[in-house]
């Protein structure tokens, strides 16, 4: 469940992250949870603010419509169909239309006990310190979707709760997702220099701790580095000065939680991790000349 020591949720079990986004879903077995997405699923929760989880996550979804998706400092909309993988413990949140359909699958290790590779070595799509997101055509989801239909019809026509048929064939799948994410290299390519690689990892880091943490110095720290050094990198590799990744990513997410949440200011403020709510509308009026109920209102009427 929750970690009782933050505000960001952390699920270490599949059946409580299904019941965190109010679904009717479960499943009998710990280790491995598979769901046809329809259009129009209305058994699962449309938005899910930031958090972690203990397991692995991979997401085919076509016919996205206003879909939104978090993760690496950046905001994807404008989707149509897309694949995800995600390690556990990367911070994570979404904003699902009811038009989008695909698959999604939840799993752990524990499910491949009859095979036991070295995962992030075998699968380096799921990558420890970010989601790989991969924007796809049609084509391409026409061409996946059979194989993920495989998975999910084994699992749920399964006789016991152990699943050995629907692993092998997710085992087969991403040995099949592999081949497609090797030649696509999307994750690597363009990062070559010291100081882009570093601003690369200070990305990542932003992505998963930008809530807990919000100064040059905490990030800086993470990375053996100097804050001076730090920054200097991040300027000369993007333009901008490192604080604002920071400002961006939390304003990104408050964004969200005000548009798509019934939370009131002084609960989002709390999630957040702000002290207070006013230090958190002075935050979002310095970003956006907006109060954070005047964004309310002008988000409503569109």
């Amino acid at each position: 469940m929750a970690n009782a020591k933050s505000n960001l949720p952390f699920y270490k079990n599949i059946n409580d992250f299904l019941k965190s986004i109010l679904s009717d879903y479960e499943t009998k077995n710990p280790n491995f949870f598979c769901l046809r997405l329809k259009e129009n699923e209305g058994s699962i929760s449309n938005y899910k603010p930031p958090f972690r989880k203990e397991f692995y996550f991979i997401a085919l979804v076509s016919n996205a419509g206003k879909t939104k998706i978090t993760y690496d400092n950046t905001n994807v909309t404008k989707l149509n169909s897309f694949l995800v993988f995600q390690s556990p413990g990367l911070l994570y949140s979404f904003y699902r239309d009811n038009s989008a359909h695909g698959y999604l699958m939840y799993f752990k290790k524990e499910c491949f006990s009859f095979f036991k590779p070295d995962f992030e070595k075998e699968f380096p799509f799921f990558n420890i310190l970010h989601t790989n997101f991969f924007k796809i055509n049609e084509a391409r989801f026409q061409e996946f979707a059979p194989h993920f239909e495989e998975v999910f019809l084994a699992y749920e026509n399964a006789n016991d709760n152990h699943h050995k048929i629907a692993s092998l064939k997710l085992l087969a799948l991403l040995y099949q997702l592999n081949e497609f994410t090797n030649a696509s290299k999307q994750w690597e390519e363009g990062f070559t220099s010291p100081q882009q690689i570093l601003f690369q990892k200070f990305i990542q880091l932003v992505n998963n701790f930008y809530i807990e943490k919000r100064t040059i110095e905490e990030y800086a720290s993470l990375l053996s580095v100097t804050a001076n050094h730090l920054s200097q990198s991040v300027k000369s590799s993007s333009g901008k000065n490192a604080l604002s990744f920071i400002n961006d990513r939390l304003l990104s997410e408050a964004k969200s939680l005000i548009q798509f949440t019934d939370f009131d200011i002084a609960e989002i403020a709390h999630q957040l991790k702000f002290s207070d709510p006013a230090n958190f509308g002075k935050f979002f009026k310095k970003h956006t000349a907006q109060t954070p109920l005047e964004y309310r209102k002008r988000s409503t009427k569109k």
